[in-house]
C-alpha cells in the first residue's frame, strides 16, 4: 500500500517524503515543478536511500491522475500541491482560485471514485487572518486577508462538506506556522522562485552575496523591539507532523484540524540576530514601511497536536538557522543541477 504525495517536490513536500521513506513508507510522488526543480527528486533518494515512483503531472489532469490510481495501490494522499505566494495571490487571484480550489476537487472526486478515503490536507495559519489573541488555537476565529490563505479556507469547508456526506472519510487538516531550515545534510531546503517572499530565505540570500540587504517591515509594533513577531517552526519537525497526521487518518476515520507551530514567536530582528551567531555574517538590513495586513504578534498554541497526535516540534531557532545557512552555502543557487524534462504526457513515470 503506497502514499500519494501531491507537490512532493516543494519545500514542505521533499522533507515529507524523506520523512516517509526512512520510516519505511512506499510513496508515489506527483508534481508539475511550478514551485520546485526535477533535482530535488534525485535528492531525496540520495538523502534516504530510497526508490520511488514518480509521475510529472498536473493535478488538474484527471485522466493521468487516474491513471495514477490505477497503477498503484494508494492507501492515503498527503496533498502539498498548489500555488502558495501570499503576494502573488493579491496580483492573480483567479488562478490561485482557480487551481487551489479545483485541483483539489479532482483529487477528491478520484479518491472517492477510487474508495481511498485518507487524506491529510496543506492548510495554513494566514486562514486565521488578524488574530483575537495569542497563541492562536484550532477554535481561533477565521478570517483570510488574501487570496491564498481564502482558498485553504475554502478547501478546509469542502473537505468538512465532504466528511459530512460520507463518513468513511478520515481527513486531518494541518494548518503550519512558518516553516524555516532545512534537511541537516544541506541536500534539500527553500529554493525560491526570484526575490523571496518569504523572510528566512531572504536573510540567507543576503548572507550569501546574493542580495544587498533585507527590508524590514515596521519597528513601531507593540513587540519588545517593535518588529512583528511569528511562529518559526523547522520544516523537519513540520514533515513528522504529517508523518503523525498519516498514523492517524489510517487508523480512525472523522475530521480534525491540528496546528503545527512551536507555540513561540521571535521577533525580527531576534531571527537577524540568531542568523547571524550561527552564520558569522552579518545581515544589513533597512527599516521600511510595514506592509497592510501584518499583525504584530501571531504564535501558534499547539497543545492539540501533541494531545491528539503525540507530536510535538523539537528543534529550536539556533538548529533552523544553522541549517539554512548549511543548504545556502552548499547551493548558492538553489537547485541549479537539473535534468530535462520531458512532456508530462511522454513521462508517465520514473522510478528513483
Amino acid at each position: 500500500m503506497a502514499i500519494l504525495i501531491t507537490g512532493g517536490a516543494g519545500y514542505i513536500g521533499s522533507h515529507t517524503c524523506v520523512e516517509l521513506l526512512n520510516a519505511g513508507y512506499e510513496i508515489v510522488v506527483l508534481d508539475n515543478f511550478i514551485n520546485s526543480k526535477p533535482e530535488v527528486i534525485k535528492r531525496i533518494t540520495e538523502i534516504s536511500g530510497g526508490t520511488f515512483k514518480f509521475y510529472y503531472n498536473d493535478l488538474l489532469d484527471k485522466s493521468r491522475l487516474e491513471e495514477i490510481f490505477l497503477e498503484n495501490n494508494i492507501e492515503a494522499v498527503i496533498h502539498f500541491a498548489g500555488l502558495k505566494a501570499v503576494g502573488e495571490s493579491v496580483y492573480i487571484p483567479l488562478q490561485y482560485y482557480h487551481t487551489n480550489i479545483l485541483s483539489t476537487l479532482v483529487l477528491c472526486e478520484t479518491m472517492k471514485k477510487y474508495n481511498v478515503k485518507k487524506l491529510v490536507f496543506s492548510s495554513s495559519a494566514t486562514v486565521y487572518g488578524v488574530p483575537e489573541r495569542c497563541p492562536i488555537s484550532e477554535n481561533s476565529h477565521l478570517g483570510a486577508l488574501n487570496p491564498y490563505g481564502r482558498t485553504k479556507l475554502m478547501i478546509e469547508e469542502i473537505l468538512k462538506d465532504l466528511h459530512v456526506s460520507d463518513t468513511d472519510w478520515s481527513i486531518s487538516i494541518l494548518r503550519y506556522f512558518n516553516p524555516i531550515g532545512a534537511h541537516e545534510s544541506g541536500l534539500i531546503g527553500e529554493d525560491p522562485h526570484g526575490v523571496p517572499n518569504n523572510l528566512m530565505p531572504y536573510i540567507s540570500q543576503v548572507a550569501i552575496g546574493k542580495l544587498k540587504e533585507l527590508n524590514v517591515f515596521g519597528n513601531e509594533y507593540p513587540t519588545t523591539d517593535g518588529t512583528g513577531v511569528r511562529d518559526y517552526i523547522h520544516v523537519v519537525d513540520l514533515a513528522l507532523g504529517h508523518l503523525s497526521a498519516l498514523e492517524k487518518v489510517t487508523n480512525s476515520t472523522g475530521i480534525d484540524v491540528y496546528n503545527l507551530g512551536t507555540g513561540k514567536g521571535y521577533s525580527v530582528l531576534e531571527l537577524i540576530s540568531a542568523f547571524e551567531t550561527v552564520s558569522g555574517k552579518k545581515i544589513p538590513y533597512k527599516i521600511v514601511d510595514p506592509r497592510p495586513g501584518d499583525v504584530a504578534v501571531c504564535y501558534s498554541d499547539p497543545e492539540k497536536a501533541k494531545e491528539s497526535l503525540g507530536w510535538i516540534s523539537k528543534k529550536g531557532i539556533n538548529e533552523m538557522c544553522e541549517d539554512t545557512w548549511r543548504w545556502q552555502s552548499k547551493n548558492p543557487n538553489g537547485y541549479e543541477k537539473s535534468f530535462e524534462v520531458e512532456s508530462p504526457h511522454l513521462l508517465p513515470v520514473r522510478v528513483f
